[in-house]
């Protein structure tokens, strides 16, 4: 192989991926098998098969057991809004989150004390083994699922307040910056760090991907004065959402 020049299944596979993008193979049309491929491009079996399996990487086709592999309906990405923070008055829990101004979202929230692991303990500037408030949440669009987010809040700032729990209490389902100002802690800043990874197997099954999604990671920490008060990471399929920061100039 010279200098530049692409492996075998490399080629055959940016080929049928053309294939898909064109319309040649058209959502639900079954891939040409590896026995088809092997003969079409004059390749080997193991050509063949890593060729399919770069396209499942990419989410372009889908395994069905028992019936053979087929070009997958590719989504329209939509919008993800993010504003900093929650407008006050707790009307929509995650109003920056939304696809669209129109869209209505609805969500499932768990709150759990547990003690800081090693990573959130750096980023909540506490020490490993501190208690903190879990919340996990699974936002939805129309009923279909389009986020996912842990967040984590040091105890030491909201225990045995009225806003210890999240989504329980006079504050349940406002924002981080409103809850906080109920305790007289003013936040002044976050921190958002953006990320790719290939999904965990239970965030796929309950974002409904497929083993091999990309999700999108939101590392959020709010901070008051320098005090880290939450921390969270929003999980988001890449396949099916874009985010788009709005970001006020002053």
């Amino acid at each position: 192989m010279t200098f530049g020049e692409q492996p075998a299944y490399l080629r055959v596979a940016g080929d049928l991926r053309e294939r898909i993008v064109n319309g040649s193979l058209p959502p639900h049309t079954r891939l040409p098998s590896q026995a088809r491929i092997r003969e079409e491009y004059g390749v080997s079996d193991t050509v063949a098969l890593e060729a399919r399996k770069v396209l499942m990487a990419e989410g372009l086709v889908e395994g069905r057991s028992g019936s053979g592999t087929y070009v997958r309906e590719r989504p329209v990405p939509r919008r993800i809004a993010r504003s900093g923070y929650r407008p006050s008055g707790g009307a929509n829990p995650f109003r920056q989150e939304q696809a669209a101004e129109e869209a209505r979202g609805t969500w499932e929230a768990t709150s759990e004390q547990e003690t800081a692991g090693p990573a959130i303990a750096e980023r909540l500037g506490v020490a490993p083994g501190d208690p903190v408030m879990r919340t996990r949440y699974v936002f939805r669009v129309a009923s279909e699922p389009m986020m996912l987010s842990t967040s984590w809040e040091p105890l030491a700032v909201t225990g045995r307040t009225p806003v210890m729990l999240p989504e329980e209490g006079p504050l349940a389902g406002s924002g981080v910056v409103e809850r906080m100002a109920a305790i007289d802690i003013v936040v002044d800043n976050v921190v958002e760090e953006v990320g790719a990874r290939p999904g965990l197997a239970e965030e796929l099954l309950a974002l409904g991907g497929v083993p091999g999604h990309v999700v999108l990671v939101v590392e959020r920490t709010y901070y008051a004065s320098g005090l880290a008060v939450e921390t969270a990471d929003v999980v988001v399929p890449a396949d099916r959402y874009r985010i788009a920061y709005h970001l006020p100039v002053r």
